[in-house]
């Protein structure tokens, strides 16, 4: 399985890079807001800093960029997708599970243009990610089970309908908005070819109270050993 970062924020993006070996990033406008940049500058140091470290290509590290949200046309998000998508050769656009996004991810995916189908809240809806080819589709886990539904059958279901049909491993499944470890482990279990998350979230999934308790104790240990 491999893990994304839910963030625009470069500082961010790059410890998780250098410290966790993240896969790739997804954003929306809510991290760009909160990067304190505006959107095309947040889309630029990003694609910077790809060249730099020399990771440029969807397959070695994409980035979902979604497209201005208040597009309901399908025309007017081919347009911006294509505009964006030409700013980096990473960037993968994120549309919305509507029937206009539906309908400009199958058109852009035609054209070349790599989608990641976002805001997916049931597996009916995944179904037209698989059916139309988009390289992501994006499972929302933190606001369903938020209001008290569990994912894991969601997940489950998702991954055996693109087993069935062909779609799974093309269309790869990015369980998205996830808040805690569980929720990581819950959508592993399911076989989710991706998770992504904030980078708070990836630091919780490595602490234990035990590990911290068993490090306590070999320290002291250590330092109760003659001539260490």
């Amino acid at each position: 399985m491999k893990f994304f970062l839910d963030s625009a924020k470069l500082d961010e993006i790059k410890e998780a890079y250098y410290t966790f070996g993240i896969d790739g990033v997804t954003t929306n406008p809510k991290h760009i807001m909160l990067s304190g940049k505006p959107f095309r500058t947040a889309l630029a140091d990003i694609a910077d800093w790809i060249r730099e470290e020399g990771i440029t290509g969807k397959d070695v590290f994409p980035v979902s960029v979604e497209i201005d949200p208040h597009l309901d046309d399908a025309d007017g998000m081919v347009a911006m997708a294509k505009e964006i998508s030409s700013l980096c050769e990473n960037f993968v656009i994120k549309v919305p599970c509507t029937e206009a996004g539906v309908t400009a991810a199958r058109r852009l995916e035609q054209e070349g243009v790599r989608t990641n189908l976002t805001l997916v809240f049931s597996p009916s809806q995944a179904i037209w990610a698989g059916k139309n080819g988009s390289l992501f589709v994006s499972p929302f886990i933190g606001w369903k089970e938020a209001n008290g539904e569990d994912c894991k059958r969601y997940i489950s279901q998702i991954v055996e309908i693109y087993q069935n049909y062909g779609y799974y491993g093309k269309t790869q499944i990015i369980c998205a908005a996830l808040r805690t470890p569980k929720q990581i482990v819950d959508c592993a279990v399911a076989g989710a070819d991706i998770v992504t998350a904030g980078l708070a979230v990836y630091k919780d999934a490595i602490k234990h109270p035990y590990t911290r308790d068993g490090l306590e104790r070999f320290q002291n240990a250590w330092d109760n050993t003659e001539g260490n």
